[in-house]
């Protein structure tokens, strides 16, 4: 049986999705976040040394980091679904999406939200890189967003479970996605998924589900 060491409001959630999306069975171990902090738990390391999530444990075998997850899953119990075929310019495409959601897309992200909880919104780093990294990058899967209905075409994909999170994130802020509507679109695409409602409900708390404006 796999387990999902389930943490609330992170990345664990697309795990959860792909698995109601594959229709495989699972657990979840759930985790909460320090009120004060918002950092995981201790007793996440007795999981695996660093501490975070998501991370699942199938058998003997521990594993972290959210594109690594989702292609074991993909690999091991997909049954050739929701993944391009092998030695194809989609394949290609798909490889590119699932790495660059936290290669590329998620950083500028992260950054923000550090330095916004340190008291350091309105410094000079985010106006003279953050916010424009954040540009950047979002301009740009706007533009490619404009292509095609998913991110690999018109067949829905991992990668699309993958990119989720950054534009979840993005989302819920206002200022930038107003000019954005194929972000929004997306959004609200996946979040009507039936699996995708199927694991907000075993997953619980999730507060990256707000309609965009």
């Amino acid at each position: 049986m796999i387990v999902v060491h389930h943490l609330n409001n992170s990345r664990s959630q697309r795990v959860l999705w792909l698995l109601e999306e594959l229709g495989i069975e699972y657990e979840i171990k759930f985790y909460e976040r320090d009120a004060k902090t918002m950092l995981a738990p201790e007793s996440l390391r007795q999981v695996h040394p660093l501490g975070k999530s998501p991370v699942i444990t199938d058998a003997d075998l521990t594993i972290a980091e959210s594109g690594a997850i989702i292609e074991y899953l993909v690999n091991c119990y997909g049954n050739g679904r929701l993944v391009p075929a092998s030695d194809t310019s989609e394949h290609l495409r798909y490889t590119y999406w699932l790495h660059y959601a936290e290669g590329s897309a998620m950083p500028p992200l992260v950054m923000r939200v550090v330095l916004n909880n340190f008291g350091e919104g309105d410094s000079s780093v985010v106006s003279g890189f953050v916010a424009p990294q954040i540009k950047l990058h979002f301009d740009y899967i706007e533009s490619e967003l404009g292509k095609s209905t998913w991110f690999v075409g018109e067949e829905f994909t991992a990668a699309d479970i993958q990119m989720s999170f950054p534009l979840e994130v993005v989302a819920m802020l206002p200022e930038e996605v107003e000019s954005r509507p194929k972000i929004k679109e997306f959004v609200d695409r996946i979040h009507a998924r039936p699996a995708y409602k199927r694991a907000l409900e075993r997953g619980g708390r999730y507060d990256y589900i707000t309609k965009t404006p």
